[in-house]
Parts: C-alpha cells; structure tokens; sequence
C-alpha cells in the first residue's frame, strides 16, 4: 500500500507522498499516497457510476461482501491491531478492542441490509381517497463523501462504509491525515471481498491539495462527517444542498448521587475519561459530585487515577499511551495551565512527557477557561461538587455540547428526572458516557452535530423515502 491511493476499487499508485510517523517513537512507519485534485475527480465520476451499480446489487450480496470483509479482518486482526498501534494514539489493549468492533460492525451492517423496510398506507383514510392502495420504501441517496478522525481509525470507518454498503450506495473515505494506514486495509478486505470496482474510495491526503470537490461537487448527495466543531461549521457553509449527517465532539458530563456506589462509579469515570489517552469524543471531561460524598470520591478517584500505568502503546500493561501528537500533547498542557494560572487546583498528573501527558484531575476550574467551555480530547478531567439535582443537571447542561452523560444512583425516580432532563443524545444509568455498542442510534444535540449513526441509523440518514401510489378502479 506504499505511496498507493484506493481509487475506485484499485490500488493507484501516485507521486505525491508524505511520511506518516508513530508520535511515540517519532518514527517512520511507511510513506503514503497524498490525493490531488484529479484523484478526487476520479474517485467522483466513477463513484457517481459506481452508485449505481451498488443500487442494482442485490440485497443478499452486499450481505455476502460485508461477512467476506469481516472475515478478512477477521483472519488477519493482528495486522489491523498492528495498523492502529502504529499510527494511531491507542495501546494494544485498546486496539484490541477496536478491531473486535469493526468485525461486529460489519456483521451488523449485514444483518441490517435485509431490514430496510417501507409500510403499507391506507390511502382511503382521507375522504375521497377511496380506491387507492400504496406504500412508502427507502432507496440510496448516491455518492457519500466520509470524513474520518484519528481516534477510532478503523471502527469509524467501518460505520460509514458498512451501512453505505448495505443501504447500496457508494462512498468516498477521506481519512485523517495521521491514520490512514487502517482504512486503507479495510479498503483491502472489501477489494478481497468482491465489491466492484466505483463503489469505494480511500483518498488520504491534505484538504488543502486536494480542494473542495469532496465537499461543494453536486455529484456528492451525503457528507458523514465525524470530527472538530470548527471544521464541521466551515463544512456545511461550503456543502451546499445536501443530506449531512455529522458529529462533532463534545464536554460530557457523569452526575454522581448521593445513593451512588462510589466504587464502580469510580472504575467507570476512570475509563471514561482516560481510554485513548482521553482522545475520545464521548470520554468524560466533568465530574459532578453531590457534597455529601465529594470527600470520599475524590480520594477514590485520585487514587486510582494515579494506578494507571502510562507507558508504550505495544505493552499489554499499558493503560494510558501516548497523545496522537507531540502538539496535541502541548495543547492540552496550554490548557491546564491556563487553568492553573486562572486559580484551580492540580489533584493529581498536569505533567507532559513528550508525546504522553499524565492522566490529570483538576477541581475549582474557573467558568471562563477553555477546560470549563471546550472539549479537551485528551486526559484531563473537572470535579465539582453538587448540592442537588437540580444544581448537578443545570451545571450538566452549561454547555453548548450535549452528546452522552453519565448519572449514578440507585434511585430509579432521580435517574428518570435526568434522563427527561438532560440535554444530550444519550444518557447512561450507572455507566460513564462514553459507554457504547455499535447498534445503538449515536448522536448529540446543540454543538455535539446532527442526525444519528450506529448501523441501522446510519442506514435511515444514508437513504431517502419514496412513495407510490396506486389509484385503481376495481376496488
């Protein structure tokens, strides 16, 4: 895959190359292939050709494609563990666990390309309709442009191309410059899986050589779009007329009640907040506490917090890797010392090595630091104390992001008050919010995007609804 772009179903290989290096060794691991403007054109004009003949493909055999590829990660999960160790900000343990999603998440695409169903209508429910009989189903949009992070470089791009392929469309990925090595191999296991050449595209690259055409072209009726609030503003100011679907980050919250078991609270926020070395838009940056056990959880938290092992993302032991730059790593600690400086208060980590920068607990985080207003995306937390639930929700609710929160209690009338209450997409009961399963609907509400993913509802965003009619005589 040296220097190779995915264009079309085949492996071009092309002169415009840049290094890709792993932050924590600051070594080359390979030299990619850097898309142009005529690649994306290409992959445009044959993904438009390629639409349809994804359209005409019969249910049952983009079933077959999506269980071919999964069994192709499947069967060769080192190499993919490897990919993302390499390039990406995970440890093994982590990589793991990714690419055990990606196999379930083609599966599920599978399952759920055999239930993209319509409904029967009863015209003759409207007064003079009599005589009428109908119904509605869901038909591909076309060409989808899927812009991918670095975070979840695999499992991500599996939920854009999955459900394209089951719902029959076809789809351009453009994957983050730093992590382009694993959706390359999924590319693979597709190619190796017999989908036809015009249905996928894998173009890594820079947006500014390779131009707005994945975004602004007519051609393109969808754009997925998982990453940065910013560059998801500038993206849909430039789209135009056409379906989106996008996430675009988040500060989520975990509300612990007063009746909460601190224990698994704790195991659960812990890993909430510092899986990926904090890099995952559903981790938890802050921490509400009711007064009355502020004590004791933070004592807890603390502790635990410091058990972590950092250290190199191949080690089995590793708990906490690297950021997925040695910049991100100093945009964090900007972070935290602006905070610092502003009066909170370090409980525990604040410290960068290079690339790694130690889990970190804060407390007394002034409102007007970016900590208190903006996703972090690395390994830092905020703990507060609460008085009462209605405090704990109000402050929850303080931001301008609201995709997952997490609420501990063993009251069953206070956690369905959070639930109605809460604005976010998604609220876990004695769970941090970052937990997810691939087939659950996935999505925010204010800045945290629009539209839903997770497979079957990626499906709904990726296809449209048409109606037919039928006026008959004969009854």
């Amino acid at each position: 895959m040296e220097g190779k772009l995915f264009l079309s179903g085949q492996w071009v290989g092309v002169d415009n190359t840049y290094d890709l290096f792993n932050a924590e060794k600051n070594s080359l691991i390979t030299r990619i292939a850097s898309a142009r403007e005529s690649h994306v054109l290409a992959a445009i004009r044959n993904g438009k050709a390629g639409a349809e003949v994804a359209a005409a493909m019969p249910v049952h055999e983009r079933m077959r494609i999506l269980h071919g590829a999964a069994d192709v990660v499947e069967s060769n999960r080192h190499v993919y563990i490897d990919a993302i160790v390499s390039e990406g900000c995970k440890t093994r343990r982590e990589a793991t666990k990714e690419v055990n999603r990606c196999i379930q998440t083609l599966r599920l695409s599978a399952e759920e390309a055999r239930r993209i169903n319509g409904e029967t209508i009863a015209f003759d429910q409207m007064p003079g309709s009599e005589g009428r009989v109908g119904y509605y189903y869901r038909f591909p949009v076309g060409l989808i442009v899927a812009i991918t992070p670095f975070n979840d470089p695999l499992n991500l791009v599996a939920h854009k191309i999955g459900p394209a392929v089951a719902s029959g469309n076809a789809i351009i990925v453009k994957p983050a410059p730093a992590t382009p090595l694993s959706a390359l191999l999924l590319a693979e296991a597709f190619a190796q899986a017999g989908l036809p050449d015009g249905v996928l595209s894998v173009l890594p690259g820079f947006p500014e050589d390779m131009g707005d055409h994945l975004i602004t072209h007519d051609d393109v009726r969808m754009i997925s779009f998982t990453g940065g609030l910013s560059s998801g503003k500038a993206l849909m100011q430039k789209a135009g007329l056409k379906k989106m679907s996008m996430e675009l980050g988040a500060s989520s919250p975990a509300l612990v009640l007063d009746d909460a078991e601190l224990g698994p609270a704790v195991e659960a926020i812990v890993s909430g907040a510092f899986w990926a070395a904090g890099q995952n838009c559903l981790g938890v940056q802050r921490v509400y506490v009711h007064r009355a056990r502020y004590g004791e959880f933070l004592n807890t938290l603390v502790d635990r917090t410091r058990s972590l092992r950092v250290g190199s993302k191949q080690s089995e032991e590793t708990d906490v890797g690297p950021m997925i730059s040695l910049s991100e790593a100093e945009r964090v600690e900007s972070w935290v010392n602006e905070a610092l400086a502003n009066g909170a208060r370090l409980l525990c980590g604040g410290e960068r090595n290079g690339a790694f920068y130690l889990p970190t607990i804060l407390e007394k985080v002034p409102d007007n630091c970016r900590l208190a207003r903006e996703e972090i995306f690395g390994p830092v937390v905020m703990v507060e104390p609460f008085d009462s639930l209605d405090e704990a929700i109000d402050k929850a609710n303080g931001v301008n992001f609201g995709l997952h929160a997490g609420v501990f209690t063993q009251d069953i009338n206070k956690a369905f008050s959070a639930i109605r209450r809460l604005e976010v997409g998604g609220v876990m009961i004695n769970d941090s919010s970052d937990y997810r399963i691939d087939a659950m609907p996935f999505g925010g509400v204010k800045h945290s995007g629009i539209g839903r993913e997770g497979v079957k509802f990626s499906i709904q965003e990726m296809t449209e609804t048409k109606v037919v009619c039928f006026k008959t005589s004969g009854f």
